[in-house]
């Protein structure tokens, strides 16, 4: 899974053949429109009012793609958050040329607000994701079993082992991780490097028991049957689980501050439109055009987007008597949200 995703020349994501939208791969939330970006917008806007409107408010972002969801919150921003958009800068970790070439033709306009690192840096305000921890390599493990990958004549196979007693899926030993591990290790990274604010993460995957640690693989919208099909030209990810990632961050000292599906997280800001002290309102007006509309079904409805990926917030040094975030106004409590 990294060197399928992430090797320098051949990789799906770093050699830039991965492709999004109608005429890609996959759908994403980004390649729906707009209206994703300028509805995250507002809640960054609220974020920055919850933390006092601090001077060098930084939106950091991982996984950004071509820059198209930074570039719809930077315009949003400016059209109705222009106090906001004067305070924040917006900072994209980026570790592949080809990707940070694309994210600057995009962002041209904005070009005194962006900066691009190859790795995490201190920062306070808002770590925003979207599709990044499944995307991050997995192991394969049932029981007390892991699949390996091997090679017989020119081709991968799957080998299967034995793990060591008690180094089992929901009771990992310290040398067997199961499942995840990196996306264990960039919460540790992130934790270290936040000073103050959030991280906001969409994906998709499963809480508690509901966890089955599937992988999936996609190429041209069809789903592959084995992730040695199409290697270096299909997507590879696996459900994010998350509940241990909750309770990662838990032990790091992170407050849970949301968990819910994204069709209540939207529903959530649309329902809380608000204004700033800047007389306006950090939303644009939802409903105003048929490809608005458009791009609303196809984020909220069930059988589209709306159910199938889910956010996760998560605080520090944040008063945990701060109302809740809009986004999560419809939100379960959280010890049955995420199974705590």
């Amino acid at each position: 899974m990294e060197q399928a995703l992430y090797h320098p020349e051949h990789g799906y994501y770093s050699s830039g053949r991965c492709t999004i939208g109608r005429h890609g791969d996959y759908f994403t939330n980004v390649s729906v429109g707009p209206l994703f970006g300028q509805l995250l917008a507002a809640q960054f806007a609220e974020i920055w009012e919850q933390l006092g409107k601090i001077d060098n408010f930084v939106i950091v972002e991982q996984g950004a793609q071509d820059g198209q969801f930074a570039r719809d919150v930077l315009q949003s921003t400016q059209k109705h958050a222009p106090e906001f958009f004067a305070s924040l800068r917006y900072r994209i970790i980026e570790p592949f040329p080809i990707l940070q070439e694309r994210q600057s033709r995009t962002l041209k306009s904005f070009g005194d607000k962006i900066e691009w690192r190859d790795s995490l840096q201190p920062f306070a305000g808002v770590h925003f994701s979207n599709e990044l921890l499944d995307a991050m390599p997995a192991r394969l493990i049932r029981g007390a079993i892991e699949k390996l990958v091997d090679l017989e004549g020119d081709g991968f196979v799957f080998v299967e082992r034995s793990l060591p007693q008690g180094a089992t899926a929901s009771k990992p030993s310290r040398e067997n991780n199961a499942f995840n591990q990196p996306a264990l290790d960039w919460i540790d990274n992130v934790v270290s490097k936040l000073r103050r604010g959030y991280v906001i993460a969409f994906d998709y995957g499963h809480v508690g028991d509901e966890f089955q640690g599937n992988v999936q693989v996609r190429a041209r919208h069809r789903h592959l049957d084995s992730p040695f099909e199409q290697i270096g030209h299909a997507d590879i990810t696996m459900h994010v689980d998350w509940t241990r990632i909750a309770q990662r961050a838990q032990a790091n000292g992170l407050r849970v501050a949301g968990f819910t599906d994204q069709h209540h997280f939207l529903t959530g800001l649309i329902s809380e439109p608000g204004r700033g002290d800047w007389g306006q309102s950090p939303l644009p007006e939802i409903g105003t055009s048929p490809k608005m509309k458009r791009e609303l079904q196809m984020l909220l409805h069930p059988e589209m987007l709306g159910c199938s990926f889910q956010v996760l917030a998560l605080a520090k040094n944040v008063d945990p008597d701060s109302p809740r975030l809009a986004g999560f106004k419809f939100a379960r409590e959280l010890r049955y949200a995420l199974d705590l």
